[in-house]
């Protein structure tokens, strides 16, 4: 179901609560949500209205879920401008080149854990979507 987009800072910075296998209706709303905004490339369970660990991104125009994902390891530190449709102006953010997360997928109805990489643009949406399970307003 496609969600409101949460403004209230608030409500924003609270940190995420761990998501469990019930939550998959919280993953299928990210998906919706962010497949009917223009632009958008990343969304925070938060983002929505859930306190549930969540979100979703997109890579090569598929978008994918992760569960309770922990960034792991970071490497060659940069400052860049992000925007983001929770927040009117972009800010100046510290991001990582390369990234390494653990997280969870939900696979026959039980959430397994996994571990990637990412770099790039993809490392850089991700790391946004982190901060705002942990409560970070840009």
């Amino acid at each position: 179901m496609i969600k409101e987009i949460v403004k209230d800072e608030a409500f924003l910075s609270q940190p995420a609560e761990p998501a469990t296998a019930d939550d998959a209706q919280v993953a299928q709303d990210l998906i919706d949500t962010m497949e009917s905004l223009d632009d958008c490339v990343c969304l925070a369970s938060n983002q929505i209205g859930s306190t549930k660990a969540v979100i979703a991104y997109e890579d090569n125009g598929r978008v994918y879920v992760m569960y309770n994902p922990k960034m792991t390891a970071f490497v060659q530190p940069y400052t860049t401008m992000e925007g983001c449709v929770s927040r009117e102006e972009p800010s100046e953010v510290k991001r990582f080149k390369l990234i390494r997360v653990s997280y969870q997928v939900l696979a026959g109805g039980n959430l397994v854990s996994r571990t990637k990489k990412f770099t790039g643009w993809t490392a850089e949406i991700v790391q946004h979507a982190l901060d705002h399970l942990a409560g970070k307003l840009v």
